[in-house]
């Protein structure tokens, strides 16, 4: 044990050499802030009184040379990395669950670049992404990535998982919105991908690193796309007579313009969430949407929108609930608006083809509510030209206080609802990421393709340093 105790304080000298003593903890009360997400199982763990699982020690790096040295001494000692950024995710991935280093990169917050020639913006990923988007709108411009963790995520966390936000039916996801990244590989070398996105120069690197939640290296920087602030943004509201209508209608107007903002809820969240954050209370399923850029385009279509609601038979709602849902869209996450302990929840987010995704919100819906107690509530908020995303909810008012009974039942409850997405042509989740909470279900989603994921993993973090149990790595 003494011998124990005397190497570590060796290791943490070494680590205080790279980073200076004041951006190296091993204090507890730090460690516990580093051992809670918003992983729903860890911020229960910790509200029954448990201790969670915890870094042994904190380094916080300024640089890309620091990170680089940092996974250097990790390496020699086989010493476990957590990568962690705001802490806003909800699957778990930022948890040290084999102790070891949690590497902060918040220090990492510089603006390195605005491009206006090019439209571009480049930063270091530990900046929180509502100040990069402050940085683009004192120019006119934004990188149009709005999630609902737009004040607390940061940039590196955004392009770990593959982050979304509100904007993407028009400005796509983060990835799409990406041109390039510096990552630092397990080894500690610092790789920069190509400077531009598209190219027949092999695979697309920038989209082995985007999603890999710090399991093949860490992203120190990345450059993104600007677009110039919309001329005009017009919102409109309609409500549907069911969930099903409410599809048909949507997949018509996605497949024939890019509305950049496109929610449609089904019957239960229309009555619940929509009624509590802005006061609507009609029965059916409501949408809200947005259109924007140069007036005159907008103006055509907002008419082509309004030509295929009325053939749907939806009531126009007018623009006062879309805008009043635009101006809430971060108060939905708030205190009193959203599910909190003690409830049990979870967002199963899928995505699949349009053939596809009625049979998959059946499905999940009666294998969720299998469970007594349980309810399901669902919208389709990301739209593409092929298919949506369901952002999917379970409810449970009243879960076990037994912690380990409460974990028990969570799985069992995220196990039931993503299988039955995955058998009717559905995906694991498609934007908050695997983490430790979906991880054992990669093998099951691949299946032998799992092997080129772990091909990867073997090759870049021989050591299996990055980040352990998550991603199914």
């Amino acid at each position: 044990m003494e011998k124990q105790a005397f190497m570590n304080d060796m290791i943490l000298s070494e680590l205080e050499d790279v980073v200076g003593v004041n951006n190296v903890s091993i204090n507890e009360a730090d460690k516990l802030s580093y051992g809670v997400d918003y992983f729903w199982v860890a911020r229960m763990w910790v509200d029954k009184g448990q201790k969670p699982p915890q870094p042994d020690v904190i380094v916080r790096p300024d640089s890309a040379e620091q990170v680089s040295k940092i996974l250097k001494i990790a390496n020699y000692y086989k010493i476990p990395i957590h990568t962690w950024g705001g802490g806003s995710g909800s699957q778990g991935s930022a948890l040290s669950m084999a102790g070891g280093i949690a590497l902060d990169t918040k220090r990492m917050n510089r603006l390195l670049n605005l491009d206006e020639e090019n439209l571009s913006i480049e930063a270091e990923s530990g900046m929180i992404f509502q100040n990069l988007e402050w940085y683009a709108n004192e120019k006119g411009y934004s990188v149009m990535h709005i999630p609902s963790c737009l004040t607390c995520g940061t940039i590196g966390g955004a392009l770990a998982h593959r982050g979304i936000g509100i904007m993407s039916t028009k400005y796509g996801k983060i990835d799409d919105q990406c041109i390039s990244l510096e990552i630092v590989l397990p080894n500690g070398d610092i790789i920069n991908t190509l400077p531009v996105p598209k190219h027949a120069a092999g695979p697309d690197m920038n989209q082995i690193f985007i999603g890999s939640e710090g399991t093949l290296g860490i992203i120190t920087k990345a450059k993104f796309k600007l677009v110039r602030q919309p001329e005009v943004r017009k919102f409109r509201a309609f409500l549907f007579s069911d969930f099903t209508t409410g599809l048909k209608a949507c997949r018509e107007i996605v497949q024939q313009i890019k509305p950049s903002i496109v929610r449609l809820f089904d019957e239960a969240e229309t009555v619940s969430i929509i009624k509590n954050v802005i006061g609507f209370s009609k029965k059916g399923a409501f949408m809200n949407l947005a259109v924007e850029g140069i007036a005159a385009i907008v103006e055509i279509e907002h008419a082509i929108i309004m030509k295929i609601c009325a053939k749907y038979g939806a009531e126009d709602l007018g623009s006062e609930y879309g805008e009043k849902w635009y101006e809430n869209r971060i108060t939905f996450f708030y205190p009193g608006h959203i599910m909190n302990n003690p409830q049990m929840f979870g967002t199963m987010d899928t995505a699949a083809s349009y053939g596809d995704m009625e049979k998959i919100y059946w499905a999940m819906k009666k294998a969720v509510e299998k469970f007594e107690g349980v309810r399901f509530i669902a919208h389709c908020s990301h739209w593409y030209d092929w298919g949506t995303m369901l952002y999917d909810r379970f409810i449970m008012d009243n879960p076990p206080k037994n912690p380990r009974e409460a974990i028990r039942l969570h799985n069992q409850i995220w196990n039931a609802g993503v299988r039955a997405a995955m058998e009717n042509g559905g995906i694991i989740n498609d934007h908050h990421g695997v983490g430790l909470k979906l991880s054992r279900l990669m093998k099951e989603q691949y299946g032998l393709g799992m092997q080129v994921f772990e091909g990867l993993k073997k090759s870049l973090d021989p050591n299996g340093i990055m980040n352990p149990y998550k991603l199914g790595l």
